[in-house]
């Protein structure tokens, strides 16, 4: 990996994208707090419209007032709003349609970045349909085939397709995770193109941290240091609604590893402004099928040493 010269010669690009499971008024508004007060600007995606069925991992959407409000401070603060799908379970084209025209009502704009809800019919190239050839075979052996054509969001055909939505009104999805702290060592052409997956503008890679114990583990001392002396760039994949904030109070531990890494000379913006950055820089990169085979093993070989998180 070449070496990237950061913008305002900072040594390495650090970021959150926080997909919005579980996160209701009153469990997450402390974090966000903190991280501004530190210098800290990520990602906290929503739901943008109310859900009809019960749901298997729930949450406040954007048609609940107060948690509208505390999002919209948000971006006000300067964190970006990314997007999650529509809602915690999947719906049809037109409540898809209705739940992007919803977030430009809210926000100012469509979705620039977003994560797949992993519950949601509607997810684009989700379940094996993130991987290809031998590895989706694999891929289906190690998960029983339980995630075997779960995802419609791609495929014409299905009442929850949306891929023209998603190729023109939002730049980047995420799809792999990898068990290091430098999600661009790990995945040097981000933000790419797919030929295989022609509905996704361009994709871009995170690190493992759904959880406030494995968040805390992944930007650990030592690879702090290391994403420092790398000059490399972390997009860490989470659940801020996940243990972050207890009785609004922000996790000890997490304090402090993010008061010692805001004490570096990081650049610490939210998802979409590091992936403009790296895509002006690089230009549009096409993901070649070898590098294809690289990514998806490597995100193979992580879940199985992980035991199956995204």
């Amino acid at each position: 990996m070449t070496k990237v010269e950061w913008p305002g010669g900072k040594k390495f690009a650090f970021t959150v994208f926080d997909d919005t499971d579980a996160a209701v008024p009153g469990n997450f508004e402390a974090v966000y707090g903190f991280l501004a007060d530190h210098g800290l600007k990520t990602t906290k995606s929503v739901w943008p419209i109310r859900g009809e069925n019960t749901p298997t991992i729930g949450g406040a959407t954007c048609e609940d007032p107060a948690y509208l409000k505390s999002v919209l401070e948000l971006q006000k603060r300067g964190f970006e709003i990314g997007y999650h799908n529509s809602t915690f379970h999947g719906v049809s084209r037109d409540r898809i349609a209705a739940g992007l025209e919803k977030f430009r009502s809210h926000f100012g704009h469509y979705p620039k970045s977003m994560s797949n809800h992993a519950d949601s019919v509607e997810a684009i190239y989700w379940g094996d349909a993130r991987v290809t050839g031998a590895r989706k075979t694999l891929y289906n052996l190690l998960s029983r085939n339980q995630r075997k054509g779960i995802s419609f969001g791609h495929i014409e055909e299905s009442p929850y397709f949306w891929g023209d939505f998603c190729l023109e009104k939002i730049s980047y999805v995420r799809n792999f995770v990898t068990g290091d702290i430098n999600t661009l060592k790990a995945c040097p052409w981000m933000p790419y193109h797919d030929p295989t997956k022609p509905y996704v503008k361009y994709w871009y890679a995170s690190s493992e941290g759904p959880v406030i114990g494995s968040f805390n583990e992944t930007i650990s001392e030592s690879n702090q240091d290391r994403l420092e002396e790398e000059g490399g760039a972390c997009i860490m994949y989470t659940h801020i609604a996940c243990g972050f904030q207890e009785r609004g109070q922000v996790n000890g531990r997490f304090k402090d590893l993010i008061n010692r890494l805001s004490k570096k000379n990081g650049w610490f913006v939210p998802v979409s402004e590091l992936l403009d950055f790296l895509h002006q820089r690089n230009g549009h990169i096409e993901l070649t099928p070898a590098a294809r085979r690289r990514l998806e093993t490597r995100w193979l070989m992580h879940k199985v040493k992980t035991r199956g998180t995204s």
